[in-house]
């Protein structure tokens, strides 16, 4: 759940919440830290289904993030609900599926705030963050491309549409 006197909040959404969305919510953790912006931005992750419910991330997804400074550990899966719609600003998904499983939880006037998280990419040349949980590293690491590409996009995007002061 979002936390509370944020301007501004952004939830990740994957199908599991083990993988995908825990990189990216500690990537933009990582940059919102770095910004000094937590008193502004607030993050989340969430998963469409529940096979994981209070499990940590993949320990790949760990590993390769802990490799390039990122923190997961504090993180616990959890599953995404028709209060985070109503709560969150943006909820970014990593695939076409989880969008059509986000949008059913939406009423008409949230559908909106749903995006494809590579939307905001500066360079990946794709829709889509790929599952890599039945992959090997070299998935994890692709995934963390991604992520950080379009994390960094994301924090442009809202500092330059969202009428937030933020210098990145």
């Amino acid at each position: 759940m979002k936390e509370d006197s944020k301007e501004f909040n952004v939830l990740f959404v994957c199908m599991g919440n083990i993988c995908r969305s825990p990189m990216a919510h500690g990537v933009f953790l990582s940059l919102i830290r770095k910004h000094r912006l937590q008193p502004v931005i607030g993050v989340d992750s969430a998963g469409t289904h529940a096979y994981h419910i209070g499990e940590p991330p993949d320990p790949r997804a760990s590993d390769i993030a802990s490799t390039r400074g990122y923190d997961l550990e504090h993180l616990r899966a959890r599953r995404v609900g028709a209060p985070d719609i109503a709560e969150f600003d943006l909820i970014l998904v990593m695939d076409h599926q989880n969008q059509r499983d986000v949008l059913r939880l939406c009423t008409e006037d949230q559908k909106d705030k749903v995006r494809l998280l590579l939307d905001f990419a500066l360079n990946a040349g794709t829709e889509e963050v790929p599952d890599p949980y039945y992959g090997g590293t070299k998935g994890f690491e692709t995934v963390l491309d991604l992520v950080e590409d379009a994390c960094q996009g994301l924090l442009e995007h809202i500092s330059k549409h969202h009428c937030l002061k933020i210098s990145v």
